[in-house]
């Protein structure tokens, strides 16, 4: 028999809440890491698992853990571009301005990939626009380097 911990991240990552009800029943751990230290959060948010991040979020999952590389849940949908979960991460206390590694944050990974609507959420919230990652770069200047002119234009116009 599989021990219950070992079934939380993948109920997370398909999104199977009857399974976590069930998990949560028999005791199992919601901040359970994998072997490279992702959380069923972390895994339920990097997967686009709305309900299965909310769920675990109002049944005691740690909003900030990091995995091996110093990712959490809310850079993962922010490098992914999931709105609504970070949103959800958002109205639930998540840390915006926290670094990973190498010193980057949620907000770098929306803008070095693209993801204007995370960009636009994360500055509305109050994401820090003047961290510096390991090398001294700005996510003005990590936008910059991917040629993002809207997020270089959000970031000139929030101050």
């Amino acid at each position: 028999m599989i021990p219950v911990n070992e079934l939380v991240i993948p109920a997370a990552r398909k999104g199977e809440i009857a399974v976590l009800q069930e998990l949560i029943q028999q005791h199992a751990d919601l901040n359970v890491r994998d072997e490279k230290g992702f959380t069923p959060l972390i895994i339920a948010c990097y997967n686009n698992q709305f309900e299965a991040a909310k769920f675990l979020l109002e049944n005691g999952a740690e909003i900030d853990a990091k995995d091996t590389g110093g990712n959490t849940a809310l850079m993962g949908a922010s490098f992914k571009g999931f709105t609504d979960i970070i949103q959800l991460l958002v109205d639930h206390g998540a840390n915006l301005n926290l670094q990973h590694g190498n010193g980057g944050t949620a907000l770098m990974f929306a803008a070095m990939f693209g993801r204007n609507e995370a960009v636009k959420l994360l500055l509305r919230h109050g994401a820090d626009k003047t961290i510096v990652d390991f090398r001294g770069l700005t996510v003005r200047d990590l936008a910059q380097q991917q040629n993002n002119i809207e997020a270089i234009e959000m970031m000139d116009a929030h101050r």
